[in-house]
């Protein structure tokens, strides 16, 4: 799998890590101006250390839906181009628009990702990829309500929590009911268990279905 263009592969600690250029945002360790992204706190790094074929490439218009304080967006933001942040709770929130400071491409949004309609002013059409890590129950609904910013090529790179779902269910079939749902506006084009580095987790590589 190739990466994207601004994510490359660092010799830290005597083995290859995924690694962005930027400013260091959570204590990762750096090699020059490159620093570590390490996907035991990261869906999407954890995605790219599996070998998911995301699609990325570098440069995309991202809408980036749970950015909590700002770990994975910031990598994000250093290789992508406009990155538009969206996080509910005002405490992480706020770290996150420190993290924003040295990135002018990276805009944090205190918004509420199930209703996109609050933020749909700010954040522009025709967007590359749909970046989604929201613990919440109905996350596919999300994913559906935010669909209206993809471009007709869009991704959408969704981390699926099974017991945001549903504590009491086995995460497969959590992760079987949210797919069916996700059906509905996205063609689904790969899924991968993230339990590597995020116990009952699921990546889903989707894009959109026509309107």
């Amino acid at each position: 799998m190739t990466l994207p263009e601004g994510v490359s592969r660092r010799r830290v600690d005597d083995r290859e890590r995924l690694a962005t250029r930027g400013e260091p945002v959570y204590g990762e360790p750096t090699d020059g101006p490159w620093r570590l992204w390490d996907a035991g706190r990261s869906k999407l790094g954890a995605m790219l250390e599996l070998g998911l074929d995301t699609g990325l490439t570098g440069g995309e218009g991202v809408l980036y839906l749970g950015a909590a304080s700002g770990t994975t967006v910031s990598h994000v933001a250093d290789f992508a181009g406009p990155t538009y942040a969206v996080e509910f709770a005002p405490r992480p929130a706020r770290d996150l628009v420190d993290v924003a400071a040295s990135r002018p491409n990276l805009f944090p949004l205190l918004k509420d990702a199930r209703r996109p309609e609050t933020y749909a002013h700010v954040v522009e059409s025709n967007l590359d990829v749909l970046i989604q890590d929201v613990a919440t129950r109905g996350q596919a609904r999300v994913a559906a309500r935010n669909r209206r910013f993809l471009a007709p090529d869009g991704r959408l790179l969704a981390a699926i929590k099974a017991r945001s779902e549903d504590v009491t269910r086995e995460p497969a079939a959590v992760f079987e009911d949210v797919l069916a749902t996700l059906r509905d506006r996205y063609e689904i084009l790969a899924t991968a268990r993230l339990d590597r580095y995020h116990d009952d987790h699921l990546a889903v590589v989707a894009r959109p279905l026509a309107e």
